[in-house]
């Protein structure tokens, strides 16, 4: 493929149309300034409002500098040349016009059309995203070969770079390249999705983006931690959110020997139901229940066993259970022992009559 580039379009360009240009698209942006300042006063709409404005400033510049110079010969004068397509001025603007409103387009149907889809089908947030993914990539594949046809150039001349890149995936991409395909695989198999609350090597979080090359979790301190596509077909990950989203929370307990432990029992059951009745997340089918898990050296041992639906709760509902366990068993003067050890001391002369003897 041979790539030359042409400067003779430079001498013929009328430096004197800059000043109107220049004034023209100054206008339009003193006219974007005061849409925008008109807008703010409604500020429930604000955002929509300040999208469109600037999709229409930037796509007028582009027509008045079509429109403007639409018979002059610098604009289809060759600027480079690839293979045996001459690419010119012209050629490239309607590339850039084709892909930006591809990028429009789909942006409008994922944020204005597939939504009011979503809801009437009742799809969860994973499903909404995988969708919009899709949806976003091909349009944007067909943009830019749509773009590069229009430009004149042989797609079949492509296949030199293909070449080339997969040389270099063969020596240095492999770890992108993995990531790239390992994201497509997440998207349509769905192992985890966004929402889903993942634990990641002790690390609780929820997915908040799939990108093409890394996962983007965001952890209840509002961290977030970026980890490849790769990791999560690789190596072991817990995802509480997949399949059935209901999950047991297991709250381990002691309480002192001499304890009425069917009082005990009864009073963990208590303590469930009282957060059922604030939490509807807690569940009363299965049924909240407590299991003597045995005998420690300085208590009874219990684990309370209470269901929930929504594991994005899981440590809100730990927390509140925590609060009504200790109240309770304050009220009803249940002890939760503390480890304890007793130290004999013998007195000095117990000692001297030891080492007499």
């Amino acid at each position: 493929m041979k790539f030359s580039i042409n400067t003779t379009w430079f001498r013929t360009f009328d430096y004197s149309s800059l000043f109107i240009i220049a004034g023209v698209i100054i206008g339009i942006y003193f006219i974007r300034m005061f849409l925008l300042r008109s807008a703010r006063k409604f500020p429930k709409y604000y955002d929509a409002m300040k999208s469109m404005v600037n999709w229409l400033t930037f796509y007028g510049t582009l027509i008045f500098l079509l429109l403007y110079f639409s018979k002059a010969k610098w604009m289809f004068a060759k600027i480079l040349k690839i293979g045996s397509v001459d690419v010119t001025l012209f050629l490239i603007i309607v590339a850039i016009l084709i892909i930006s409103l591809a990028s429009r387009l789909s942006k409008l149907l994922t944020n204005v059309i597939l939504p009011g889809f979503y809801h009437r089908y009742s799809l969860d947030k994973g499903t909404r995203f995988t969708f919009d993914r899709i949806i976003h990539y091909s349009i944007m594949i067909v943009a830019i070969i749509i773009s590069l046809s229009t430009v004149g150039i042989n797609l079949s001349a492509l296949t030199m770079f293909a070449g080339i890149l997969s040389v270099g995936i063969g020596f240095g991409l492999q770890n992108i390249a993995s990531n790239f395909i390992s994201g497509i695989i997440l998207l349509f198999e769905r192992p985890i999705k966004v929402g889903d609350r993942v634990v990641i090597e002790n690390i609780t979080g929820d997915v908040e983006k799939i990108n093409m090359r890394a996962t983007i979790i965001k952890t209840g301190l509002n961290e977030h931690i970026i980890v490849p596509n790769s990791y999560f077909l690789q190596q072991k990950v817990v995802n509480r959110s997949f399949g059935d989203p209901r999950m047991c929370l297991v709250i381990p307990i002691g309480v002192a020997y001499g304890s009425d432990v069917e009082n005990v029992r009864d009073l963990l059951i208590e303590a469930a139901m009282e957060e059922h009745v604030v939490s509807p997340v807690v569940l009363t089918s299965p049924e909240p229940s407590v299991s003597f898990v045995g005998f420690g050296d300085f208590a009874m041992k219990f684990e309370l066993n209470v269901w929930i639906q929504d594991p994005n709760k899981l440590g809100l509902i730990k927390s509140n259970l925590n609060f009504r366990i200790n109240r309770i068993f304050s009220e009803n003067h249940i002890d939760i022992p503390y480890p304890q050890m007793d130290l004999h001391i013998r007195s000095m002369a117990e000692r001297v009559k030891e080492s007499i003897r």
